[in-house]
């Protein structure tokens, strides 16, 4: 094969260095949202996960102009749907002007070759859409590297073999910061040269992701032994709201979907005596890319090391069970799933309340499963203040000690890393009972001015 010239070369690095989000004043294209019933699945949680594909289409600055649930026995290899629904949903897509299908379930690249081919629109899937809206949501360098590293692994295996559609790349155009439009080069040549860059370019960002990791590891080591308490939850759950409420912080809060994507950490005084790092982090959704969890596992790092983590649930979603069921699941991927955790029931100022008012349905709630909130109103915080409280006192001990005068230090360091109950002085030492957390008396070795050491 006959190697590209150094000017292919510089127009392929130029287009792979484009923006991967879109101007927001771009013009909605119309979408056709499709969904699939599968034998097994019941008919109101594909409505539900198709429901939810509108409000991610909507963020990713779709118009949707039609939607089709479409029950069948088993997964088609080719188009995903049967042929003969293929057809239908072409005429179905022309029908209502839209110029995009989207699928609920992602699509090989295979089916979405076939279903371009097809309909003669551009297609694109759950995965797709969702990294969209990432790349559109990044604003921070760490949030970037983690988002395009995802879309060019998603990317490499759909570029498109034949030269004349290589301005879409079977589907992935809308992912690039493309639209459906442009000319990419002239044909197998190109496609090659293309090929070779994003391996490289994943590469290279494979690499900058790990000194990003360092670094954020580096980061919460000089946090020191604090006890630390990472939100996590669903997408628009209330997180980044239940953030400022707790801490006062300036953090980002807006009701859409994935409005944080950086982890945002902040110093929460509890009651005067206990102070807390409190972790705001990106927010999961039903069939989270692969790629996408894995390039924000950097992120994600901080609620792996969390020493409780707040489930942030959206009590006023009508199927909030399995948005928690999703959240779970995530967490059992970071491996994180038996970490001490305490269910923030967000938002009861949204659910029907004793007398009738409220603009949801109250769920059913196992009594004492976790704490209810409203971090718009404040209504609960108190008592989620005190139950994070109370976890942390888990891991405080009382020690009766006696600290020689000469040890005024150790006495400053006992009066900042604790809580001093008792203290008297003598001729020689002052006698001291204090309440600290388990890992800073080890670390100031205290275990040899406890009363009755050797």
């Amino acid at each position: 094969m006959k190697e590209g010239t150094h000017g292919d070369r510089h127009e392929a690095e130029k287009r792979l260095a484009r923006p991967r989000s879109h101007p927001s004043v771009a013009p909605r294209e119309a979408a056709l949202l499709v969904g699939l019933v599968l034998p097994g699945t019941p008919a109101w949680e594909a409505e539900d996960s198709l429901d939810e594909l509108g409000h991610l289409a909507e963020t990713a600055m779709l118009a949707v102009a039609g939607r089709v649930l479409q029950a069948q026995p088993r997964i088609g290899a080719t188009y995903y749907i049967g042929k003969g629904k293929a057809h239908e949903l072409e005429e179905r897509a022309h029908g209502c002007g839209a110029s995009v299908i989207v699928f609920d379930n992602d699509l090989s690249p295979a089916q979405m070759r076939n279903l371009e081919r097809l309909s003669g629109l551009r297609v694109l899937d759950r995965s797709a859409v969702v990294l969209d809206i990432f790349a559109r949501h990044a604003r921070t360098r760490t949030a970037m590297v983690q988002v395009e590293l995802a879309q060019l692994e998603y990317l490499l295996p759909r570029l498109t073999r034949q030269w004349t559609h290589l301005s879409r790349q079977a589907g992935g155009g809308a992912i690039r910061g493309m639209g459906g439009t442009g000319v990419r080069g002239p044909g197998e040549t190109q496609l090659e040269i293309d090929r070779r860059l994003i391996r490289d370019r994943i590469r290279s960002l494979r690499r900058e992701l790990g000194r990003i990791g360092s670094r954020m590891a580096t980061s919460r080591k000089g946090r020191g032994d604090r006890f630390r308490v990472a939100l996590v939850g669903y997408t628009n759950a209330g997180k980044s709201t239940l953030m400022r409420a707790l801490s006062g912080a300036e953090v980002l809060v807006e009701d859409r979907l994935f409005a944080t994507l950086d982890s945002t950490t902040r110093a929460v005084d509890l009651d005067g005596r206990c102070t807390v790092l409190l972790t705001d982090t990106v927010g999961f959704i039903k069939r989270l890319p692969h790629h996408l969890l894995a390039s924000f596992r950097a992120t994600l790092e901080e609620a792996v090391e969390a020493d409780l983590l707040l489930h942030v649930v959206d009590l006023s979603h009508p199927h909030c069970d399995l948005q928690m069921e999703t959240v779970r699941s995530v967490l059992e991927t970071l491996g994180i799933a038996d970490r001490h955790t305490l269910l923030v029931y967000n938002k009861v100022d949204r659910v029907v309340r004793g007398d009738g008012n409220g603009a949801c349905p109250r769920p059913t709630l196992r009594p004492g499963a976790g704490v209810e909130v409203s971090a718009l109103t404040g209504a609960g915080l108190d008592d989620l203040r005190a139950r994070i409280r109370a976890r942390c006192r888990e891991r405080e001990v009382i020690l009766d000690l006696r600290i020689p005068h000469a040890e005024g230090r150790l006495l400053s360091q006992l009066h900042g890393h604790g809580e001093v109950l008792e203290r008297s002085s003598g001729p020689t030492d002052a006698r001291v009972r204090v309440r600290i957390d388990r890992r800073w008396a080890g670390r100031l070795g205290l275990a040899r001015f406890e009363e009755g050491a050797a």
